[in-house]
Parts: structure tokens; C-alpha cells; sequence
């Protein structure tokens, strides 16, 4: 089972001006272009089984449009749609590529375009087919790095947070070919004020490895489980230089453990797909929804008025978006619309991936990093775990504990809790599997 690799990637930043997505109310049209926005590619080949990786600077895809551009990866390619994997690092600071629920009604956000979503299609198809392309005899292998201090729980900074990096790295010929990296965080450092496209402190991170390693050097960064995940306690500025200090020291903490690795150069790779219902949550009544969001909306102003730390404020601003989601979702209900719109998106499906003695989770949209947690303690042997992967959730899978507190994430959510929980337990199923 000799492990044949190839990698690729390529430019797919808008060609025009657009709107930038990740933040409601601000009318944010790009100015230019700070750094491009790839899709990467890494293909995978040992024996009679295959696997791709797919990164994309991206927010999100909606569901339909990233299980479309699976199938005519896995099509290209000539291999099974559960072994590819297309994940987007979560960026807000590109284009608007998904229709999302919760953002209806604002009239800053715009549906995305369907020429600029045909554009992403295309490209990240063909950079498959480039990686499959270059694919030689290599060798591969995993390790780990510490993140403390780039980020943390962004309703507390002591809450609940994961600071373990997943690094797959890949040779050929003792030269290394690409580097695949796994971390929660939310690319968040630039806010609604800069109006570049960026990949925010990713792009830092790469370029830190490339300039060490080589610009050949491919580098894939996924994000982990960072619905609750974010640089706000940890920044000092929202600007470029600070996305550049968190960015390069994220790519300081992987860089020396790419030394002295232990490669392995005959792997097993496998991947499995499973389909999974989650419970839909019930929304209050429209009235009811619009004295959540009076009361959020008061609660912010004063934190104003009074001087309020700005990273509670930030939490409380945010939190009135939450709330206005909320009203959304409750005339959405009433309408029909969310029942019409999740009957385009089911099934919904959790995706492992064996590479060598690591695996890898795959779960669509934004969970809080304790479901994360959980399966790394319960899971029966080592794995990572990739979100924004395949396909988006009209909101957070948050827990327990945050629907009673209330907030962003759980006021806007789509689903109940237990959607986690049968996530975990459904990805354990497929492991033991």
C-alpha cells in the first residue's frame, strides 16, 4: 500500500467588487484585495483507495452547493464521495457564498452570486484534478502543536476552549509537498471596518510556513469546532498587523514540529458517510421574538453608556444580532420557509476519513468546541475534528448550557442541542466502524 501524493492551489478571489460576508447592518463592498483567496488540495492515494482534502477561503457553502461540488470532485476523480472532504476556513472577510436564513431582511447582505458560486465550482474542481495530477510516491505523517494565546472562548475567557493544532504533513522525495492544519478558531481578527478581502490571520500562518519552507509548499488550513471560538479576549487591535502577529504565531507553533517527524510512506486511507436527522428547534411566536431583541438591545446601550470593557460590549452587540436572528426564524416558521429550506438541505451527513493512524471528523456548520472535546476524550483512536466541512447549518449546534444563558449563537440557532450530542455519538459509531 505505497502512499502516492499530489497537491494544488489556486486563486479564488472575486474579480470584482463585492460585498463582504460575515457581519449583518454594514454595507461592507471590498476595496481591493489584501491577500488572495485559495482553494487547496490534497490528494491522497495508497492501494485501491483514495482520498481528497479541500480547503476553501471561504465563510460557508450552503449544504446543496458543497454536496454538488463533492460529487463532481469524487466524479473527476474516480473515486467514492465519502472520501472527499471540502471544508471552508470560515473567513469574514470574502464574498457572500450562501443563503442564509438568519441573514434575510438585512439589507446590507445580498443573495451570492451565481456567477462568482459557478467560478468557486469550477476552480476547486479543477484544483482537485491538479492535485490528482501531481501525485507521486511520498510519505506522510501527523503531529500536534499547542496554540495557547491566538485565541479562546469568546463569552469568557475562561469558558471552555481547545488550543491543540492537528498537522498532517506530507513528503515526497524528502521535500515536503503539503501541510494540512486543524484548528478551532474564528478568523475574526479583521471586523466590519476593513473592507479587503483577506483570509484573515490564516493567510499569516501560511505565509509564515512558506517562507520558511518554500511558496511551493502547499498549505490547507480547516477549521476546528469555533462556534464559541474567537481572538477577542486575545486581540489588540482589529487590523492587519494584529491578524499578522496572531497569524505568524500560530504558523511559530507549527513550524518547529515539522522537524524530526516519523514518516510513513505505506498508509490505510478509508472514508465513510452517514446521514443524520437533527431535532429541529421550535421558535417562539413572533411577538414574543421581538421582545427578545428589545431586551438584548437594552442591555447593549447601557453596557455603552457605562463604559463597558469593549470586549463585553462586543459580546452584547453580537448578542442583539442573535436576537434578530431570532425574530427572523420565527416569521420563517410561521411562512413555511424553514421546513421548505432544510427539505433542499437533508440529509445532513457526518463524514470520517482514515489517514494512516488519524482520523478525521468531518461535521457541517458551527459547533461549540465541547462536542469537539468530547470526541477527541471518547473517541477509540486519535481524531481531529473539521467543521464548516460539507455544508453549513443556518446557525450554531450549541449546548445545554448556552441555550440557559442565552445569547448569539443560541438565540439564532436552528436546532436543538441534542444535535450535537448525536453527532458525537454518530461519528463514535462510525469510527468503532
Amino acid at each position: 500500500m505505497t502512499l502516492y501524493a499530489g497537491a494544488a492551489r489556486r486563486d479564488i478571489s472575486p474579480i470584482k467588487p463585492v460585498q463582504l460576508c460575515g457581519y449583518p447592518h454594514v454595507r461592507r463592498i471590498s476595496s481591493g484585495s489584501h491577500d488572495p483567496l485559495l482553494a487547496s488540495a490534497l490528494y491522497l492515494r495508497s492501494g485501491g483507495d483514495a482520498v481528497l482534502l479541500g480547503a476553501l477561503d471561504l465563510l460557508m457553502l450552503n449544504c446543496d452547493v458543497a454536496r454538488r461540488i463533492r460529487c463532481r470532485v469524487a466524479g473527476e476523480l474516480g473515486f467514492a464521495e465519502a472520501n472527499v472532504l471540502i471544508s471552508c476556513t470560515h473567513t469574514h472577510s470574502g464574498p457572500v457564498t450562501l443563503d442564509y436564513l438568519p441573514f434575510h431582511g438585512d439589507s446590507a447582505m445580498p443573495p451570492p452570486d451565481p456567477a462568482y458560486l459557478r467560478f468557486c465550482e469550477e476552480q476547486i474542481v479543477q484544483t482537485a484534478r491538479d492535485a490528482k495530477a501531481n501525485a507521486r510516491k511520498a510519505e506522510l505523517a501527523w503531529t500536534n502543536a499547542d496554540a495557547c494565546g491566538i485565541g479562546g472562548n469568546r463569552h469568557s475567557p475562561t469558558g471552555p476552549t481547545d488550543p491543540d493544532v492537528g498537522i498532517l504533513a506530507v513528503r515526497a522525495a524528502g521535500k515536503l509537498l503539503a501541510v494540512a492544519i486543524i484548528y478551532g478558531m474564528h478568523p475574526t481578527v479583521l471586523h466590519e471596518d476593513s473592507t479587503l478581502i483577506s483570509a484573515d490571520f490564516p493567510y499569516y500562518t501560511r505565509r509564515h510556513l512558506q517562507e520558511a519552507l518554500g511558496d511551493q509548499l502547499v498549505v490547507l488550513y480547516h477549521t476546528g469546532p469555533a462556534g464559541d471560538q474567537s481572538p477577542r479576549y486575545h486581540v489588540q487591535s482589529q487590523t492587519f498587523a494584529e491578524a499578522e502577529r496572531l497569524g505568524r504565531q500560530l504558523g511559530a507553533a507549527v513550524l518547529p514540529r515539522l522537524e524530526n517527524m516519523v514518516f510513513q510512506g505505506e498508509v490505510r486511507l478509508a472514508g465513510a458517510l452517514q446521514p443524520v436527522d437533527f431535532p429541529r428547534r421550535q421558535f417562539p411566536g413572533v411577538m414574543e421574538a421581538e421582545k427578545v431583541l428589545a431586551r438584548y438591545r437594552a442591555e447593549h446601550e447601557r453596557l455603552q453608556t457605562t463604559g463597558a470593557a469593549p470586549a463585553e460590549v462586543r459580546t452584547a452587540e453580537v448578542a442583539v444580532f442573535g436576537a434578530e436572528a431570532l425574530l427572523r426564524l420565527a416569521r420563517a416558521q410561521e411562512s413555511g420557509e424553514i421546513d421548505q429550506r432544510l427539505g433542499r438541505y437533508r440529509p445532513f451527513e457526518i463524514q470520517v476519513l482514515r489517514i494512516g493512524e488519524v482520523h478525521l471528523a468531518a461535521w457541517p456548520g458551527e459547533f461549540f468546541v465541547e462536542y469537539g472535546l468530547q470526541l477527541k476524550q471518547r473517541a477509540p483512536v486519535k481524531t481531529l475534528v473539521v467543521t464548516y466541512a460539507n455544508g453549513e447549518l443556518q446557525g450554531y449546534i450549541v449546548t445545554p448550557e448556552a441555550v440557559a444563558r442565552g445569547g448569539y449563537e443560541a438565540d439564532g440557532r436552528m436546532f436543538e442541542p441534542a444535535a450535537g450530542q448525536r453527532v458525537v455519538d454518530t461519528t463514535l459509531a462510525l469510527l468503532t466502524r
